[in-house]
């Protein structure tokens, strides 16, 4: 009965699930059905279209016929186009919901066609052509709704468009015999509806009992199978129990033999046994042993031997835990009791451990215990286990010793070989394998002497046989082979250790590699001459060529040449391009200059960008000056390095030593102190030394170091000269200027003095000075009653690349009290070309600060109009050169007028310098000017002498 009920209920669960399942298959088959269905219907539907247009046929109704049959005939094509589509689409596609939409538009539209025909085809007096037509269209009607029946939606959306229309339009006319046509309508659609509900049901209950029945087959198949796996995996099962039966049956049958032949064993042990116990009696006391018995319950021990090893009674030790731990080294606990708990958790088949013990004397020494679980309770807990310890201390200190001797052996960085007597190889460290090339087991057990490795020993095999035989050591340097050939020096010591009857049993030999020594002796030679960069001579070795040449001067009468080669502006290629890519320029110019000379006698590199090149026997101008031009070509030739594209050039200084009495030392001064020369007037040149040179070097040297003492001593003075407001005609501004008031020469022009406070840095303290000077000045004159007045002070670039200026400025305006917008500080154009961005950024801080910036002498810059929009400047300074050129009609005015207007669009005033004329003046009033400065005005004068021009308030 369970097995009947099971079978039925499966198949019930299984019709509710389908009918769940396959809802929208069952929703596609339809759509699939009438897609099918629906070709003969509409073919059909064509066929009585076309006849009763044939019947109605006739001159009055040519248009309306048409009319119908060209667009009945487009239905048509339209459905038999959509069923291909259909049947082209893929199953995933059927699925969609647009076909089921689509066929019931369709559906609709033929039915309305077929009803306006009988509308308006059907004439209303022949009633032969009323039979014909309405019989034609409702055989069409009849066969799609049929066909159609297959879902009812696709049959009402085609019945109820074709006949209602019809029938409401028979009944509204109020004719008889057409209203008699409207009845049989009513009972066309009643009769169609019925079937189309009957077909429906038929058609769904067959689609339902196909996807039922293909599911139960699925189902009883599926089953089938598990069924046939079941079966298979029981007989399996059968035939195993019956193996294992069979083995037990075996196994009974083996166990009974076998206790039967242990019974015999254990009888003949038991005799043993007792002999045994004495012999190990016996042994444990003749091998030092001590046997100890541990119950782990009760914590008692026995032990023997236990005076010998801890040199303690037997009744100082009764318990482990008690008596024997607090002995223990600590550092040993951890892995005792590592070991035991492992044992006694049955993961290690004994227990064996070595640790470190206090001995009653107070040493510590080293105790080898093993022992092994002998019984357990009935949870299986180890309640006892017998075992044995040892002194093994010696043994200890033995590995200890050879340990630290293996260490050394191999971590010795010499090679270290122990051979026999006759030189056979014992033992080879690692050094040793690492010199030789060879693997230790090729060497193992092999002559030393007959090693290809070993052919210069093989010469000296009599010295070295006969020094061991009666010194008892050798040693010495050697030339011997690698492994693979190379040469290589090696330092040989051979001692021999002999044995107890005097003979020497081993050899020991300590090889030393010399290949590194050798190698660095080379290198600090080549070095202490050498230049490691560019191979070149270096300073030492070229003043030692510098004093043979001197030597051969004085004894051949020829002269000397020198050359001092310094590369321009090469600091700035190392700053912008790198320490490596300035390392391979600086190789590739000692190249160049090595090339260039090829008759020198000495090319040496001093220090950085530095070179000399020596001859001896120079005496002609000319040559030298041909030689200097071909190194000065050779060098400026473009070169490219990681892309960059570059042109070197060098300032070279050339002297002459004509005279063997003087010294040669004083040719280097000279050519350094023409090189300097030939760098001052711009380099990419070369210049002779003379005697003039030596008198203005001097000089220059002179005036650096009054001027550090001016700087000093405040020899320094600050003259101010105004600026004319053109627009007010007052004097508003005036830039201050530094004047040095020399106590014996008197006043020294700015040109001697300014270009040489840049060269040497002497600018900065002069900057500093001069802008105190100024601000406190300018905040003088307002405490003696006079207008405020703008003073400008002049930077130079080296103040703006120490990157103080800014915190410079704050500090001095705030130690003076000045107001910011009353400072004016001016840099020239051509400076502003100098790290551009970081001029901006500082120009900026300063901006924010209120001081008044200006660009002075614009306009003879050439680069400067593309940053002009980015510096935050107030004032622009119209170069003097261009205001000396000033009259109308001419390049200067023109310039003059472009730059006046230029800056009024940006925002800026104009300053013009050097106005001297009334005439220069009258032309920048009226291009609108804003401020003038120049002779005509006033010289620079004393602050006194400006206060006395700011109280007379002349107006211009």
């Amino acid at each position: 009965m369970t097995f009947a009920s099971a079978s039925v209920s499966v198949p019930l669960e299984a019709r509710r699930g389908i009918r769940k399942q396959f809802a929208t298959q069952l929703a596609v088959e339809r759509t699939r059905l009438l897609y099918q269905g629906s070709l003969l219907p509409t073919l059909f539907m064509l066929l009585n279209g076309l006849v009763c247009a044939w019947l109605l046929w006739s001159p009055q109704r040519y248009l309306l016929v048409s009319v119908w049959i060209v667009w009945l005939m487009a239905l048509v094509a339209l459905r038999v186009i959509q069923v291909a589509a259909f049947d082209a689409a893929m199953p995933d596609r059927q699925v969609q919901p647009t076909w089921w939409r689509m066929f019931l538009l369709g559906s609709a539209f033929s039915g309305l066609t077929l009803a306006s025909a009988a509308i308006a085809l059907v004439p209303v007096d022949n009633f032969v052509q009323q039979a014909w037509v309405f019989g034609l269209l409702g055989a069409a009607t009849l066969s799609a709704s049929v066909a159609y029946a297959v879902s009812l939606p696709a049959f009402l959306s085609f019945t109820l468009p074709c006949l209602l229309p019809p029938i409401a339009f028979l009944f509204w006319r109020g004719d008889e015999q057409q209203q008699g046509w409207g009845w049989l309508g009513l009972i066309l659609l009643g009769a169609l509806m019925v079937v189309a509900w009957q077909v429906n049901r038929l058609i769904e209950g067959g689609l339902l009992r196909r996807f039922q029945n293909q599911a139960l087959i699925e189902h009883l198949q599926a089953a089938q199978a598990r069924s046939e796996r079941l079966n298979k995996a029981l007989a399996t099962e059968v035939e195993q129990r019956r193996l294992i039966e069979e083995q037990l049956r075996q196994a009974q049958a083996g166990l009974e033999s076998r206790v039967a032949q242990r019974s015999q064993e254990l009888d003949r042990a038991s005799q043993a046994l007792s002999k045994s116990e004495q012999r190990l009696a016996l042994a444990l006391e003749a091998s030092e042993l001590g046997l100890w018995d541990w119950n782990l319950e009760t914590d008692e021990v026995h032990h023997t031997q236990l005076h010998e090893l801890f040199g303690l009674n037997p009744e100082q030790v009764r318990a482990v835990q008690a008596h024997l731990k607090p002995r223990l080294h600590p550092d040993d606990v951890p892995a005792l009791k590592r070991a035991l708990v492992d044992h006694l958790k049955g993961r290690t088949d004994d227990y064996r451990i070595e640790y470190r013990f206090r001995h009653a004397q107070g040493h510590w020494c080293w105790i080898e215990d093993r022992g092994r679980a002998v019984e357990r309770d009935a949870a299986g807990r180890v309640v006892r286990m017998l075992g044995t310890r040892r002194d093994v201390s010696a043994r200890k200190a033995q590995q200890e010793q050879q340990r630290l001797a293996a260490t050394v052996f191999e971590a010795a960085s010499e090679g270290i070989a122990i051979m026999g007597p006759d030189y056979a190889v014992l033992a080879a460290n690692q050094a040793f394998c690492h010199m030789t090339g060879y693997v230790r087991e090729e060497l193992l057990g092999r002559n030393a002497l007959e090693l290809p490795c070993s052919r210069d020993a093989r010469r000296h095999y009599g010295a070295i046989d006969q020094a061991l035989a009666q010194q008892g050591r050798w040693e010495g340097e050697l030339v011997e082979a690698r492994k693979s050939g190379e040469l290589y020096p090696q330092w040989l010591q051979l001692t021999g250790v002999t044995d107890a009857r005097g003979q020497v049993g081993t050899i020991v030999g300590f090889f030393t590699d010399l290949s590194a020594r050798r190698e660095s002796e080379e290198r600090l030679r080549y070095l202490a001459h050498y230049d490691e960069l560019t191979g070149l001579a270096n300073r030492a070795l070229f003043r030692l060529r510098l004093h043979e040449a001197g030597q051969r001067l004085r004894g051949s009468g020829r002269s000397l040449a020198l050359l001092h080669i310094d590369l321009d502006r090469f600091k700035l290629l190392n700053d912008s391009l790198g320490h490596e890519l300035a390392d391979r320029l600086l190789k590739t110019m000692a190249q160049r200059i090595g090339n260039a000379v090829p008759e020198a006698d000495t090319v040496a590199r001093l220090s950085g960008d530095e070179f000399v090149v020596l001859f001896d026997g120079y005496s002609h101008l000319s040559s030298l000056v041909r030689v200097a031009t071909r190194l000065l070509d050779k060098l400026r030739v473009p070169l490219r390095v990681d892309g960059h594209e570059l042109v070197i050039s060098a300032s070279v200084g050339v002297s002459l030593l004509p005279d063997a009495s003087l010294d040669v030392s004083t040719l280097v001064s000279q050519a350094n102190m023409a090189m300097q020369h030939a760098k001052h007037l711009g380099g990419d040149g070369f210049q002779f030394y003379t005697e003039s040179l030596q008198a203005s070097t001097l000089e220059r040297l002179q005036l650096e170091n009054q001027l550090r003492k001016a700087i000093e001593e405040r020899q320094l003075e600050v003259y101010y000269q105004p600026k004319l407001c053109l627009a007010s005609g007052r004097l508003q501004a005036a830039e201050a200027l530094v004047r040095w008031h020399h106590p014996q020469v008197g006043m020294v022009p700015p040109g001697d003095f300014i270009g040489l406070a840049e060269e040497t840095g002497l600018i900065a303290p002069m900057g500093e000075f001069v802008l105190r000077q100024a601000c406190w000045q300018a905040c003088e004159w307002q405490r003696q009653g006079l207008a405020p007045i703008r003073v400008s002070v002049n930077l130079s670039v080296y103040q703006l690349r120490q990157g103080k200026l800014v915190s410079l400025v704050r500090q001095v305006l705030e130690d003076s009290g000045l107001a910011p917008h009353l400072l004016e500080l001016e840099l020239t154009e051509s400076q502003l070309l100098d790290s551009v961005e970081h001029i901006i950024a500082t120009f900026h801080q300063l901006h924010e600060l209120g001081v008044k910036l200006a660009i002075d002498d614009f306009g003879t810059g050439y680069s400067s109009l593309s940053y002009l929009k980015r510096f935050p400047v107030n004032y622009v300074k119209i170069d003097q050169t261009f205001i000396r050129g000033l009259h109308e009609g001419s390049e200067d005015a023109a310039i003059t007028r472009a730059i006046i207007v230029m800056a009024h669009s940006l925002g800026l005033q104009v300053v013009a310098e050097g106005v001297e004329t009334q005439e220069q003046l009258a032309f920048l009033r009226e291009q609108g000017c804003d401020e003038v400065q120049g002779y005509l005005i006033s010289r620079p004068v004393e602050a006194d002498s400006l206060a006395a021009l700011l109280r007379e308030d002349r107006r211009w």
